[in-house]
């Protein structure tokens, strides 16, 4: 069992999880460095060499390390190897250096080691972490390695610099310019995936929105066959809607449906001949209302008894009777004041 699992270790990051073409990670130096087979061979043992080195020291280091500060830890462990690996590419492949360029210091950022270091080296003992960072490694330079030569061969004729067509086909070059990388790199993770398969690796079957947790909350899953609940709040839902959800055809907007949260209920079904009826009738009590006199309602009383109503307006003769009491009542004083005297 044990012998299985280490085997097992090894060998899933050649096919079944290969970095860049499984997991797809690295795609930057893939693309870049893989327009000759001897550059992607460079490329892939540089990186494995970092990789062991930095899986080692992470591995033996996992119990200090704070995991608040494991990311910067992780990256200063794997610039300190990447820089002792530059340093001996340029002192005795210095071909190799010219041809990796900035490629080579920037494996400090790439996603595979860092990934490696943070799902597994982190995680398990040295030897393990040895034999995770030997697959992916061996599995990252096979796939640059290949790429590299059918790139070679197609837009040269060459593989690792020696002449294999002999003029026999004409090179062409667009394999060796980016949109032929591009190419080259989707055929392969075709393949790598049809593999992938028949070694018992499943396959995506679905990438739509059915697979989003927030399938039900936008526009792009309403045309499609994703069973979504129905919200749980309260609202209005006309039967066009049920309708287009149906496939049916509806011609009538008038109709609504109370939705409620239970479900639906209250249907309230209205024709054009009602809405005008009910129309006519509002617009009578309307005018109805406005003959009626103004009044002015009072608070309720503190007992809770109804409020009482007072008419503001009064009848237009009683008011000039009153006035002219008013104006005559001085005058009758004034008699009864003489009388008095007299």
């Amino acid at each position: 069992m044990a012998e299985n699992s280490k085997l097992s270790v090894l060998t899933k990051g050649i096919i079944k999880e290969n970095p860049v073409l499984r997991l797809v990670l690295g795609t930057c130096p893939t693309l870049a460095v893989t327009t000759a087979a001897s550059n992607g061979i460079g490329m892939g043992v540089a990186a494995t060499l970092v990789l062991i080195g930095s899986n080692v020291a992470i591995s033996l280091l996992r119990k200090v390390i704070p995991d608040k500060v494991r990311i910067p830890a992780y990256i200063t462990i794997i610039a300190a190897f990447v820089t002792i690996i530059q340093m001996l590419v340029k002192a005795f492949l210095p071909s190799i250096d010219k041809a990796l360029g900035i490629f080579l210091p920037l494996i400090v950022v790439n996603c595979i080691i860092l990934a490696r270091a943070e799902m597994f080296a982190s995680k398990n003992a040295v030897l393990p972490s040895i034999l995770d960072a030997v697959g992916m490694g061996i599995g990252f330079t096979a796939a640059l390695t290949l790429m590299g030569m059918i790139r070679e061969l197609i837009g040269a004729g060459t593989v690792f610099g020696l002449s294999v067509t002999q003029g026999a086909i004409e090179p062409m070059l667009v394999f060796i310019l980016p949109p032929g990388g591009f190419f080259v790199f989707g055929m392969l993770v075709a393949l790598s995936n049809k593999l992938a398969v028949r070694m018992g690796k499943k396959p995506v079957k679905n990438m739509g929105c059915g697979n989003c947790n927030a399938c039900g909350g936008c526009d792009a899953c309403a045309d499609s066959d994703v069973d979504t609940a129905a919200p749980a709040d309260e609202g209005i839902v006309t039967n066009a809607d049920i309708a287009k959800e149906q496939g049916e055809e509806f011609n009538t907007p008038d109709e609504t449906t109370a939705v409620s949260g239970d479900g639906i209920s209250d249907v309230e079904v209205r024709t054009e001949a009602e809405v005008v009826e009910r129309a006519d009738t509002t617009d009578e009590s309307f005018e109805k209302s406005e003959d009626a006199p103004d009044t002015d309602v009072l608070p309720a009383d503190s007992d809770g008894t109804a409020p009482k109503e007072e008419v503001t307006e009064k009848e237009p003769e009683a008011q000039n009777i009153t006035h002219t009491e008013q104006e005559n009542e001085p005058e009758v004083n004034e008699d009864k004041k003489d009388g008095g005297e007299q």
